[in-house]
């Protein structure tokens, strides 16, 4: 006859010890729907509901930067890592905003009245994608100019604050420099939040790249799908495309205008890229975050928790006083 032991307090004790200290870190699940990601050295920056989190660049329990009750996206590092700049609804419209990396109060570097509240279909306006390579001023694109939407223009505005100056292509989208500031491979549209999933029709986005000193443009990739959101690291120029029927990353080198596919997911689309500008592009894939080495050609998926509490989630009481528009009874009254 087998007989079973019962463990003595003390183990019991240790093996309840060890179970609470396990328990919570599996019990927690992995956060989803983190966007609009960027990275610099071994931090990662996202919006979460609307805020800015900061966690490593591995992964790992991330810290809340923003907290207003208005959204802040489209983050972005400055080359030293020290500042972050980013869209901000602080005031009613869309601003370009700094503020240090670790946290802090942001400050407005834009004035001019925002196009909008747009449709989703619009995005938003002064949409920052970035830093030039000096690092002492942002790259956004809007709408200041435009006698319509859709057709908007780049601009860069000091870091320290002074008048925005447009770049000289006369229709720009999405937009990143060359590493030594000379040139920006850009797309003349903008249709970042369209539904452009296998689209083939003439309002695709297509790349080029802008001469900065002689204002020449050149066409460098001609595909009926979309091809959009450049990244450009050393000589080669990051992108995404749906020409294979899902939205991946694809590579062109510069100097030999040759063309590669990057990655091959085949359920879910590559969204939102942005790279540190040396050798690795963080982007969305099915909600989560993906980080890829550029040498290897390796992603790895970043296992983040936003500990969010929750507030929005909360039952609450809403007035809908002002938003009836007409009442009646029901059969039974």
């Amino acid at each position: 006859m087998l007989s079973i032991l019962k463990p003595s307090r003390a183990a019991a004790a240790a093996l309840f010890f060890v179970a609470s200290l396990v328990a919570p870190g599996a019990a927690v699940a992995q956060t989803r729907l983190l966007r609009f990601p960027a990275i610099h050295g071994d931090r990662v920056v996202f919006t979460y509901a609307g805020d800015l989190w900061t966690t490593s660049a591995s992964g790992g329990v991330a810290t809340r930067l923003t907290a207003h009750p208005g959204i802040e996206v489209f983050a972005h590092f400055s080359p030293d890592g020290r500042w972050i700049a980013f869209t901000g609804q602080y005031d009613g419209d869309e601003q370009v905003y700094v503020m240090p990396a670790s946290g802090g109060e942001p400050k407005q570097l834009t004035f001019y009245p925002a196009r909008g509240p747009l449709a989703p279909r619009w995005g938003y306006d002064q949409h920052v994608y970035g830093w030039t390579p000096d690092g002492k001023s942002i790259v956004f694109r809007s709408h200041r100019d435009s006698w319509t939407l859709g057709k908007t223009k780049l601009f860069t505005v000091p870091m320290i604050g002074g008048p925005a100056e447009a770049l000289p292509m006369p229709e720009s989208g999405a937009g990143d420099y060359s590493p030594d500031g000379t040139k920006i491979v850009y797309s003349p549209l903008y249709r970042d939040f369209r539904p452009e999933k296998r689209y083939g029709g003439g309002m695709a986005n297509d790349l080029f790249i802008f001469d900065l000193k002689t204002n020449d443009a050149k066409r460098i990739v001609d595909h009926a799908r979309s091809d959009r959101d450049p990244m450009w690291i050393g000589n080669t120029v990051f992108f995404t495309s749906d020409r294979d029927g899902t939205f991946n990353l694809y590579a062109y080198d510069v100097p030999t205008a040759k063309t590669t596919q990057v990655t091959t997911s085949k359920t879910w689309d590559v969204r939102w890229p942005g790279s540190d500008k040396t050798g690795r592009v963080i982007y969305e894939l099915g909600g989560d975050l993906q980080v890829l080495d550029v040498k290897s050609g390796k992603s790895t998926a970043l296992k983040i928790d936003v500990a969010d509490d929750g507030l929005w989630k909360r039952s609450s009481r809403v007035s809908a006083a002002n938003q009836l528009e007409d009442a009646e009874l029901s059969p039974k009254g």
